[in-house]
């Protein structure tokens, strides 16, 4: 995945780089891919940089040129740096009150700033001036660098470490864990400090290799960081790579549809036994927690109160439909569309009647998902479609304008061609109980007697 798709960047932004660990190297790559399609690229900094660096850049000038010469610039070399002066190998740039000035004289497509700084380090705490973001800024990169991990926690290997010793308590020379990294970029006193309200957050960890284990704790940094409502999504790659992003990390919510009737099994089927400690309910809440789905949202109908009940139990949010008894299963998933964090970019539906779902077909859904295979995501099993069904953001709003008699098959059918299916090697995905005899044989198919 290139960066301008992982930082969604549209015509118009003002993107700052924030952070330690790759500030630089990431503005220059997406500078050059915004380059490579034709876009009016212009850079700055609002703290320095290294003036070698300035030698990676197609042009640079000084930021009080004549708008039309800076606009010439433009048109010759599609990416220009602007920079205010150049003093003992060191490049600085104008104040960040000029950041609207340009936007409104220089005719470019996007405006690309580099806002902190970090003597080259892979992880920082801000100084108190710092860092420089302008309030016009649209979207703000904040970079850790994996190689962080395991280093002394002292100022030859991160940038400041003071506050961080102070506030959190980590020892002072200890290696440096996935949990502080975490910790940090999600911070709002340090990794999100100085961000405009409405700028979109993207963090990016560098460094992070194709395969092995050092990407399983960047993906556990990226869940932790998560957890902050602020941050949109978590970039894992290394910057100098030719696709530099390998996976996206962003927050996901299961919408568990658990509000029927189930006319025909005479009792509540989400409430039958399943394990020996877990009703049918219970279990698949248990299998989503094992997935590490952080939003579980639960709606409820018939049998309400029973279910509440051990739904709050295991930690997921109950979610009352109020149309349960006439509006059918769309009803419910568009009560759990509207009570899902503004955070979230993305829902796993699942069927609250389907109890031999599995964690590993959810991860792989979410890879998936996470590698930019799409926003619209099923697991295929002997090329039948199944559950959960992973549906993006961007498709919300039309489930939202469906009929409570209407079906959501319409609205993922209406966009069959952009469905991902994921090829699986379980008929769980289609599996579900109706039926007493449905039950008694999803049983014995998970193993357990009758």
């Amino acid at each position: 995945m290139r960066l301008n798709e992982a930082f969604e960047v549209v015509r118009g932004d003002v993107v700052a780089f924030i952070g330690a660990g790759g500030k630089t190297s990431a503005l220059i790559g997406l500078g050059y891919e915004l380059f490579d399609k034709q876009w009016r690229v212009l850079a700055t900094t609002s703290s320095s940089i290294q003036e070698e660096q300035l030698q990676l850049m197609p042009h640079a000038m000084r930021y009080d040129a004549n708008p039309d010469e800076i606009s010439e610039a433009l048109s010759e070399h599609g990416f220009v740096f602007l920079y205010e002066s150049i003093r003992d190998g060191v490049v600085y740039g104008p104040a960040i009150t000029w950041t609207r000035q340009v936007l409104d004289t220089i005719d470019s497509d996007i405006l690309l700033i580099e806002a902190d700084s970090a003597n080259g380090l892979p992880l920082k705490a801000p100084l108190q001036d710092q860092p420089h973001i302008p309030a016009e800024a649209t979207i703000v990169v904040s970079i850790a660098s994996l190689s962080a991990l395991d280093k002394p926690l002292d100022a030859d290997h991160v940038y400041n470490p003071e506050p961080m010793i102070e506030k959190y308590g980590f020892y002072e020379g200890g290696n440096v864990r996935s949990a502080w990294i975490a910790q940090i970029l999600r911070d709002e006193e340090f990794g999100l400090r100085g961000i405009p309200e409405k700028a979109r957050v993207v963090v990016f960890v560098n460094q992070t290799p194709e395969v092995g284990y050092l990407r399983g704790r960047a993906r556990l940094i990226a869940k932790m960081v998560l957890q902050s409502s602020r941050v949109r999504s978590v970039a894992l790659g290394s910057v100098r790579a030719a696709n530099p992003v390998y996976e996206l990390q962003r927050s996901v919510g299961a919408i568990v549809l658990a509000a029927g009737q189930a006319s025909r099994m005479g009792q509540a089927k989400v409430l039958l036994p399943w394990t020996k400690q877990h009703t049918i309910i219970e279990h698949i809440i248990h299998q989503l927690i094992r997935a590490r789905i952080e939003h579980i949202n639960v709606i409820t109908g018939w049998y309400a109160d029973d279910v509440k009940k051990l739904v709050k139990a295991m930690g997921a949010k109950p979610v009352h439909n109020r149309a349960y008894k006439t509006g059918e299963m769309v009803s419910s998933l568009k009560a759990g569309i509207r009570s899902m964090p503004d955070n979230v970019a993305a829902i796993l539906v699942v069927l609250g009647d389907q109890p031999r779902i599995q964690p590993k077909v959810i991860y792989e859904v979410m890879k998936a998902y996470a590698e930019g295979q799409g926003d619209l995501i099923a697991p295929s099993y002997q090329m039948r479609r199944g559950h959960p069904i992973l549906i993006g953001r961007k498709y919300w709003s039309e489930l939202l304008e469906l009929r409570n008699y209407q079906s959501p098959r319409e609205v993922i059918n209406a966009h069959a061609d952009e469905i991902t299916y994921i090829n699986v090697n379980t008929d769980s995905v289609l599996r579900d109980v109706d039926t007493p005899e449905d039950y008694e044989a999803e049983r014995r198919r998970a193993g357990f007697n009758k």
